[in-house]
């Protein structure tokens, strides 16, 4: 069963093609994302790995949580499952 992980503090200018080939070193990548901006289109400093097994994705967090990749310290650990966030309207432009 796959395992979807948190990777933050990514260094802004890594891709998501760039997280998947990291991760692959230690195991099977089902997905990866660098999550974007809506508006700007740029990183936010953090994405989601998924792992295709439980074993491969704890291995991950083993190898790169507190490991420097980019200049930056890496935090990767088990994604939360995202709480659902009221309706609320967007601001005009």
């Amino acid at each position: 069963m796959s395992m979807k992980l948190y990777v933050g503090n990514l260094s802004f200018r890594t891709t998501s093609d760039e997280l998947k080939q990291l991760f692959s070193r230690v195991g099977t990548v089902e997905s990866a994302t660098v999550v974007q901006d809506r508006e700007t289109g740029r990183s936010r400093g953090f994405g989601f790995v998924e792992m295709a097994s439980r074993e491969e994705a704890l291995k991950a967090i083993e190898e790169y949580n507190g490991k420097e990749v980019g200049g930056r310290t890496l935090t990767v650990n088990e994604a939360k499952q995202r709480e659902e966030r009221g309706g609320g309207r967007r601001r005009p432009r």
